[in-house]
């Protein structure tokens, strides 16, 4: 038997209109695709729903794949895949296995010989990149720093010094909610003359892209509380 193939679909990163970040092919595939794996039912239910999808939802089936699942047998999960039928692997936000725990069901796929097929989106992440400034030759991604703020502090000086010695970008996200402790963590931390690009609310309607020095930073504010924001030093 065929396999069917994965399909790694890009969702919204916030409220912005679909048409606006999602070319017409990616549409005609989450059109025609009848199985999909979710980080959460309700949330992708209601990303289909603005994606203009024409069958009815209750025809759909979900299977529900989150940083819980990551480390147990997910081979189940791709069973639709294995018995012929197109799949459809929905992150949360933006890229799926960016920032994701979908690269471990992407791993397996390619163990079982099922053909993956990444659609266009958009990724906070290379976004932020772009419009940072930064080299976009030589870029590392962090993920979380620490929240100890003894580790933070040491992790912060390990990479203003990698982003110096090594003309690297460093990037790094935070819980929206503490966005503005590791900003201050920050502009408290490095040098004067380090560079700082903070990215909020990329695509939305409050969306924010700033590149400053450190010390620039220090008589600014930046409204980034509560919102999906990339953080890179330069």
């Amino acid at each position: 038997m065929k396999y069917g193939r994965l399909y790694l679909i890009p969702t919204l990163l916030g409220d912005e209109p679909v048409n606006r970040v999602l070319p017409q092919e990616t549409i005609m595939v989450i059109n025609r695709i009848e199985h999909f794996i979710v980080e959460e039912i309700r949330t992708a239910r209601r990303f289909l729903r603005k994606a203009g999808i024409t069958r009815p939802l209750e025809e759909l089936s979900f299977e529900l794949f989150n940083e819980h699942h990551a480390k147990v047998d997910i081979t189940h999960l791709l069973e639709s895949a294995l018995n012929g039928n197109d799949t459809g692997l929905l992150s949360e936000a933006g890229t799926p296995c960016i920032a994701d725990p979908g690269s471990a069901l992407v791993e397996l796929a390619h163990q079982l010989n099922i053909q993956v097929i990444p659609l266009t989106g958009p990724s906070s992440l290379l976004l932020a990149l772009m419009a940072s400034g930064f080299n976009g030759q030589c870029f590392t991604f962090l993920g979380y720093l620490p929240v100890d703020r003894t580790d933070r502090i040491k992790k912060i000086k390990d990479l203003e010094r990698a982003a110096t010695e090594k003309k690297q970008t460093q990037i790094f996200i935070e819980t929206p909610y503490r966005n503005l402790q590791l900003f201050e963590a920050l502009i408290q931390t490095c040098h004067e003359g380090t560079l700082l690009c903070l990215a909020s609310d990329i695509t939305g309607n409050q969306e924010f892209i700033r590149t400053q020095t450190i010390l620039e930073w220090r008589s600014t504010k930046p409204d980034i509380h509560k919102k999906p924001t990339v953080f890179l030093i330069y």
